[in-house]
């Protein structure tokens, strides 16, 4: 039976955000019917299978599905009668660093015949400053549609995601017609969050500035590390960790973001810093910051490859790579610095290279087909190899040096400590 007494949305994308957002509206009452282009995800989804590693979503999708969370097989019967619609695609970068919008275009196009003329268009994929207003409200009305339009970003971790819907510490909403804002008041209010109602180039703006900053505080930080090493003798870890101990930042969750190892990755923050200092440099701004952010971050896996080779003897050694993911917690392989520091690795002629994960082994091996040897367990990777190397701090790899104290072990992550786990 569908939900009574909320409100009918439909959601047009299941990835991380989308599927997220529809289950999290699901389970406070609303009638939510997503779709997603990937029938193989949907598929997956609709068989009460969640297609990535996700905290939280199984057991959302077990209370809603079918009851107020329904998979649909085209875009049209997703929004059929729907009060709003969000549309969760992804924007990539484009080689330029800019954002690719066609994903955004093409949902919408693929709902213009059926869509009612009062539902609610709400934007949840990342935007530029100046996209709803400039780009998507213009396409919409030259698709004669008279619907109104806003932007809602996301604020969503990966491995998170759940807790960070459910629980928000803020809700940013971008408007500029009442009835946006008021569907949308509605819709949060149960949600006991500041909602805050912006125009919509500062809601997008909002988003960009949030990521720009964690990149900015993860690249600062990797810089740091890089003089400690420079300088020597100087135990980064516990430098870092007692930095932590401010009252300013004790306790934060920001503390993760403020921490060094081998660069920035995954899905939003690598696009996203691209984006905002493509559209600066298209409007004449030099963004110095951001682009020596950008810069550092870029460089990092080549400066972590070298790293790594400081401690082989030669380049027949075996070289253990722990950690594929982006992050621990995550089977999120986009981006992932283990990629690129590996390619590096191959490209100065190490030819045995051998990599675990506690699950990304698989999406890393279709995502990049890199000529290495995949282990299936820690142990096995450790025995074999002559250097190890700590790429994702997972919590299981923390004991590594005391489990192998006759090992070269490269902490790339500053998670270990004479066998004590670090952050």
């Amino acid at each position: 039976m569908e939900g009574v007494g909320g409100l009918t949305i439909a959601v047009l994308g299941l990835g991380f955000v989308g599927l997220t957002t529809a289950l999290g509206f699901a389970d406070k009452g609303n009638t939510v019917r997503a779709f997603d282009i990937d029938i193989d995800r949907s598929h997956e989804i609709a068989n009460r299978r969640i297609p990535f590693l996700e905290p939280g979503l199984p057991e959302a999708l077990d209370r809603t599905l079918g009851r107020t969370f329904f998979v649909e097989r085209n875009p049209a019967m997703a929004v059929q009668n729907c009060e709003i619609v969000f549309i969760c695609v992804g924007t990539p970068g484009l080689p330029d660093g800019s954002a690719d919008l066609a994903y955004l275009f093409s949902a919408i196009e693929s709902i213009a015949d059926s869509v009612s003329q009062d539902c609610l268009f709400v934007v949840k994929s990342t935007i530029p400053p100046g996209t709803l207003s400039g780009r998507i409200t213009p396409y919409v009305r030259k698709k004669g549609l008279s619907n109104p339009v806003a932007v809602n970003p996301e604020f969503l971790r990966e491995g998170k995601c759940w807790d960070d819907f459910i629980f928000p510490d803020r809700i940013v909403c971008g408007v500029t017609e009442e009835t946006a804002k008021t569907a949308l008041a509605k819709l949060y209010e149960p949600f006991n969050a500041p909602v805050h109602f912006v125009e919509p180039n500062t809601a997008e703006f909002i988003k960009y500035l949030s990521n720009s900053l964690l990149a900015t505080l993860i690249s600062f930080s990797n810089e740091m590390a890089l003089l400690a090493e420079t300088i020597g003798t100087i135990d980064v870890s516990s430098a870092f960790r007692i930095l932590h101990e401010d009252k300013r930042l004790a306790g934060a969750g920001i503390n993760t973001y403020i921490y060094p190892g081998c660069g920035y990755g995954g899905y939003c923050l690598p696009k996203d810093t691209s984006a905002l200092s493509s559209l600066a440099s298209s409007r004449g701004f030099d963004t110095r910051i951001l682009n020596e952010t950008i810069t550092l971050n870029n460089n990092m896996a080549k400066l972590t490859a070298r790293r790594i080779e400081s401690n082989t003897k030669k380049k027949s050694d075996k070289i253990g790579i722990l950690g594929l993911s982006f992050k621990p917690e995550s089977d999120d392989v986009r981006d992932s610095p283990a990629a690129k520091i590996i390619a590096c690795l191959i490209n100065d002629g190490y030819t045995g290279i051998y990599a675990y994960d506690p699950v990304a082994s698989d999406a890393f091996r279709d995502t990049y087909g890199l000529d290495i040897t995949y282990c299936t367990t820690k142990e096995d990777l450790c025995n074999y190899c002559d250097t190890l190397a700590v790429i994702t701090a997972w919590s299981e790899f923390h004991e590594i040096k005391k489990a192998y104290p006759q090992k070269i072990i490269c902490d790339c992550r500053y998670c270990l400590r004479d066998g004590v786990p670090g952050v």
